[in-house]
């Protein structure tokens, strides 16, 4: 009989209400460098915190991955206990994250930790944790989760819209030339998490077009009043341009499970206040 899988991601993760407790998921958290102090994210700092602080601060905090140390504080009471573990972080493309879980899986058995890269983040990578832990919570063996995992990765699409690409520039997470879409005019870019990584979409003119056409971005891949297994609304202090968006996506697509949150700290330093985004599965 193949062991129970132990589900391990970032503190970057949006998940539905009650998902970590439910499916018995833990988090290893990033951390924020500020004013020459570091925080723990969403431990030391709240996401409440950080956006009040974020919205009138002169400068611009930093993140960092978690150490190799954190991920084994975490693993070896698992594999004590006789579980396997899957460890899926966010994308490799934009944090270290990746390599420190694999590090640190290297320190115990071949064959019980696994680590995917399933090059995703935020409410993308909580669709994809989500599928993954109910099928562990059924029975499913580390490698059916691993299958699972990548499966789902595959058909995941993220897109979201920004007020500025100043930050995203600044924290290095898109190069230079991209930067430049939305310099002209102040228009809003509207950007894509493809293959791990973030990659200017297009720009328009205001943020209400902005949000508009993430729905109709989402549109081409899943068709008029196409249905959606599963859907993740985000926003970096903006929930009520949030709120709209899901209002208006429940108008155009037949959801079928959704969940929405705000980006956690680190994120919310790479993208900035006013950041609305949509990850969906069709």
């Amino acid at each position: 009989m193949a062991n129970k899988v132990a589900i391990i991601t970032d503190s970057t993760i949006n998940l539905p209400d009650g998902a970590f407790e439910e499916y018995n998921i833990q988090s290893v958290p990033l951390i924020i460098q500020w004013d020459g102090k570091s925080y723990i994210d969403q431990i030391e700092l709240t996401t409440k915190e950080f956006y009040e602080r974020l919205a009138t601060s002169k400068t611009l905090p930093s993140t960092s991955q978690p150490s190799i140390s954190a991920f084994v504080e975490v693993y070896q009471p698992l594999i004590d206990q006789g579980y396997d573990i899957i460890t899926l972080p966010l994308s490799a493309g934009i944090s270290g994250t990746f390599l420190s879980a694999s590090a640190a899986a290297g320190q115990f058995p071949i064959g019980r930790i696994e680590v995917l890269d399933v090059k995703s983040v935020s409410v993308g990578l909580g669709i994809i944790v989500m599928k993954v832990a109910r099928a562990a919570k059924a029975g499913a063996s580390l490698q059916e989760c691993r299958e699972i995992a990548l499966d789902v990765a595959s058909r995941v699409k993220i897109y979201f819209s920004v007020e500025t690409l100043e930050n995203l520039r600044k924290g290095g997470r898109i190069n230079t030339a991209a930067a430049f879409l939305g310099t002209a005019l102040d228009m809003k870019p509207i950007l894509e998490f493809r293959g791990g990584l973030i990659e200017a979409k297009e720009r328009v003119r205001t943020s209400k077009k902005a949000h508009a056409r993430l729905l109709e971005l989402t549109e081409e891949i899943a068709g008029p009043q196409g249905e959606l297994e599963m859907v993740g609304f985000v926003s970096a202090a903006a929930q009520p341009a949030m709120e709209e968006l899901r209002q208006a996506a429940h108008e155009r697509f037949t959801i079928k499970e959704e969940f929405s949150g705000e980006l956690s700290p680190v994120l919310g330093t790479h993208v900035g206040i006013g950041t609305v985004g949509i990850a969906f599965l069709a």
